[in-house]
This record gives structure tokens, sequence and C-alpha cells, in this order.
């Protein structure tokens, strides 16, 4: 998958910005500030129908503007032209389109445009709780799965309305089993569902992740995860099936005691280990660093070999604090890799003239106050 071109109004501080993109390497040089990380932002709301940088729409449009425009055209093997719009007004709230036509759902679009995206904020993959990591995997296999979107919206909303039922209830325990047991059948068997598919990728995207971190470091650590759920074992959807009902049975009043759902895929961890040592606890400032620059290549890689079109990778000021040997190491990855990279920098010196002048599948592009020019 490709984006051919890109058009923003009043997006940050991109107050009308036109650009027109190379089909492979696309370099972004500029000073803090300067839009770098808004352009290719505005290229994941066109994937993901959101930021990954703001946490909220309100905070994107231009100084005092209501509302700001996303347009791309893009190419693929699947879908050989389209457009993609994102507008946002506050008080309307945000609307997508394709080839000018409004999706009914914004999760319709999840999946159309593949994307990974590697930012400095990735390190609390590795670093903070469990929700950072819950969040990654859920994020990855939407892209992949139809299938698993639907299940988690419709998971989130089966336990939205049973936690509602576990604080409003104030009757005999015997009828808030009864009440409880309609959600219960819905939240095991969609609950069980997605558990079998994490358990599926990642039993796949852990080769990927051994590969891309002994490539990138040239260490002989191996790096492995391990996948903690409400199942002692993954086989079959309906082994994991009968555990949950199992818990849920077992665990029913300490739920009512709690009045929430504790049993379930939404309290799931995902451990990373470099060698014996379990990550989070233990590994150092650079192995955290270097270990989310793993998983997001390999994240890259699975999708291509898991995809029929190319995901778009987009590499967020992540080389400002790496030798030059790794730096080598990654942009040469991207280089072999057939996909469309977009790469922002603060500085130019990492980079060679001879990638992108005279290269018509590379471009350099430098970026000051919202302005983009092409350099190469």
């Amino acid at each position: 998958m490709k984006i051919k071109s890109i058009k923003l109004q009043y997006f940050r501080n991109h107050e009308k910005t036109e650009v027109e993109f190379a089909p492979h390497l696309n370099l972004l040089t500029g000073t803090n500030g300067s839009g770098k990380t808004n352009l290719i932002d505005a290229i994941h709301y066109l994937c993901m129908t959101r930021s990954f940088v703001a946490s909220s729409d309100q905070y994107v449009a231009h100084h005092d503007e209501k509302y700001f425009m996303i347009e791309g055209d893009f190419e693929g093997e699947i879908r050989s032209s389209f457009k993609v719009g994102c507008s946002y007004s506050r008080g309307e709230g945000k609307k997508i389109f394709v080839n000018d036509s409004p999706l009914d759902r914004l999760s319709d679009l999840i999946g159309m445009i593949p994307v990974v995206v590697l930012s400095p904020e990735d390190q609390k993959l590795t670093s903070e709780g469990p929700a950072e990591r819950r969040s990654f995997l859920d994020s990855m296999i939407s892209q992949i799965s139809p299938k698993y979107l639907r299940d988690l919206i419709k998971y989130r909303k089966i336990r939205k309305q049973r936690n509602k039922l576990l604080q409003e209830y104030h009757g005999p325990l015997s009828m808030l089993k009864t009440y409880l047991e309609p959600w219960d059948i819905q939240l095991a068997e969609t609950g069980s569902a997605i558990i079998h598919k994490r358990a599926e990728v990642l039993e796949k995207f852990k080769e990927y992740l051994a590969i891309q971190y002994t490539s990138i470091t040239g260490l002989n650590l191996k790096p492995s995860l391990k996948y903690e759920s409400i199942c002692r074992s993954f086989d079959s959807y309906e082994q994991i099936h009968s555990e949950f009902q199992d818990q849920l049975e077992s665990n029913f009043e300490k739920e009512a005691e709690r009045e929430q759902t504790i049993i379930g895929p939404h309290r799931d961890e995902v451990v990373f280990f470099l060698g014996d040592i379990e990550l989070r606890n233990y590994g150092s400032q650079g192995q955290h660093r270097l270990f989310s620059m793993a998983l997001k290549m390999a994240q890259l890689f699975y999708y291509s070999d898991q995809l029929d079109d190319l995901p778009i990778m987009l590499l967020d000021d992540v080389f400002g604090n790496l030798d030059q040997q790794k730096i080598d190491i990654i942009t040469e990855a991207l280089t072999k890799h057939s996909g469309q990279t977009f790469i922002t920098s603060a500085s130019e010196r990492p980079f060679e003239k001879a990638m992108f002048e005279g290269v018509e599948q590379n471009a350099w592009y430098t970026v000051q106050n919202g302005a983009v020019s092409k350099k190469y």
C-alpha cells in the first residue's frame, strides 16, 4: 500500500499543505516543532482514524480553528486507486470518507491501509503496565483480522453492560447469577475467540521479534515473550472456552463483591524477556529502546508476510539516540523492504544524499513552520 499525495487543512501547524510522496523512502527533516511529525500523523489518521501523538481530536485543529481536514490518494494491490478523507469539527465530531462516501463506522477503515508506527513513545510497550501491551496487540491484530476487531468491539460492549449490572444490582446473589447468565454466555464466547487469536498471532510473531532484535543489536541475547491469560493452554478455542466458563463460575462471588468483571482478555498480559531476564523489571534503558524498535520492525515484516498489501511504515524521530551502525542497519532493512516508508529527523547527518538525489523511488523533504519543500 502506498500514499501518493496528501492535503492538509488546519491540521496542527499545517494551515494548508499539499505534498506528493515518493513510492519508497520519504525523508522529512527540519527543526523540532516544524511540522514533520504532524505530517506523518496525518497519514496515520487516514490509516487508523486517529492520531498516534494527540490524546484527543480536539487538540489537533490549527490554532483557534474549529475543524481540520485531511485527504489522501492511495494505491495498492487490492484497491488500485482510492481516496480517503478525514474531517473533524467541534460539535460534530469526526467523519471518515472513502472515495467521497462516508463510512458508517470508523472501524470499517481499520485494515484497509495497514500501517506501522515506530516512535520514542514505544518504550512504554516494554517499560509500563499491561494495558500498553494489550493496546499494541489489539491494534496489530485488528489490522490483519476484521473478525478480531469485531470481536473486540463486541466484547467491550458486553463487558460494559455486565459491569453495569454488577454495579447496580442490590438483591440476592442467586438472582444476580440468573441475570448474569446471558451476559456470561456472550462474554465467554467472544472473550475466548479473542484469547485464541492473540495466542495464535503471538506464537508466529515471536519468531519475527527474535530475528529483528538480533539484526538490530547483533547480540546473542535471545528475546522471547510469554502470553498470560486465564488459560493454562491455548491449543483450541473449545479448551479456552471451557476454562473461561469455569473461571466465571469460580469467581462469581468475587466479581459480585468488586462489582466488576475480573475474568477475561481485558486483564491479559504479554511478558517480554531477554534471555532469562524479564525486561520490564530488569532491563536497562537501552535494552528497552532496542526491544521496542525490534517489536515494530517485527510488526512490519510480519504484516508483509501476512497481507496482500505491504504496510506503510512511519518512523518518527527514532534515530537521535542510536549510534551510526544501528542507524545503518535499520535504514538498510527499510531500503531493501519494498513497502513505502516515512522517516522524520531533526538532523540531516545520519542520511546520505546519494540515497535520494536522482532516485525516483525516494524523496527528501524539508519542513519549516508547516511548509514542506522537496530537497531531492
